[in-house]
């Protein structure tokens, strides 16, 4: 596939609607596939994102959309409930001045729609809520993987699990302190792999409840974890 992405130089506040690059009277409510794919990627002087009011996500629409936006702050408001596979895929990776992260209110996910989607933020200390009881294939795998000042992780309270959902979820997280609550009880492959891996300041695991166990479940869950 062909991107359109923006090339900056010195820094900049994008203001308005993204919709604007769709329609003129931004009346659109939902994105289409790859729209925004690689947008603003790499643009280091971007300081303040546009307005992204979307309901409705098509596959890959956000994918990568801010990856290596390091003079980023703030993210855009994120008020989507229909998501879609890899809507919001590694949308800030490495937008390493991003300190909090945007409210994410969809409780029905999508494959990969989470995935990596804040993958090497090393300031982000503010996670949002993660509301959803059932997941999806990778739904938030890699989702805080590097974020190195993230000392308190997000309530998980889904029971119901797919393959990889939380596969590296916060892998290096070395400020992570506490591990979240894991209530399910039935498991899928490779849902837990390498989740805390490196977590170099987590001295106590969770509870963890299911007594039938799958292929890989656990898998590098808390290895270089030298606190434990």
């Amino acid at each position: 596939r062909d991107y359109y992405y923006f090339k900056i130089s010195g820094k900049l506040n994008a203001k308005g609607s993204v919709m604007s690059l769709l329609s003129r009277d931004c009346s659109a409510d939902s994105v289409p596939e790859y729209a925004f794919t690689f947008l603003f990627w790499s643009c280091d002087g971007l300081m303040s994102a546009p307005l992204l009011p979307a309901n409705t996500l098509s596959n890959q629409c956000y994918n990568s959309m801010f990856s290596g936006c390091k003079s980023l702050i703030e993210a855009p408001v994120l008020p989507a409930t229909e998501l879609a596979e890899g809507c919001y895929e590694f949308m800030f990776t490495r937008c390493t001045n991003l300190i909090k992260a945007p409210e994410l209110p969809a409780t029905a996910l999508a494959e990969n729609c989470y995935y990596g989607m804040f993958l090497d933020c090393k300031s982000l200390k503010i996670t949002p809520s993660l509301p959803a009881a059932k997941l999806t294939y990778a739904c938030y795998s890699d989702m805080f993987n590097g974020c190195e000042s993230l000392n308190e992780a997000p309530e998980l309270p889904a029971t119901e699990l797919a393959s990889f959902c939380y596969s590296s979820m916060f892998s290096s997280c070395k400020s992570l302190i506490e591990a979240p609550s894991l209530p399910a009880t039935e498991l899928a492959e490779g849902c837990y792999r390498y989740m805390f891996y490196n977590c170099t300041s987590l001295t106590k695991a969770p509870v963890l409840p299911a007594r039938k166990l799958v292929e890989d479940c656990y898998y590098g869950m808390f290895c270089k974890c030298v606190k434990l």
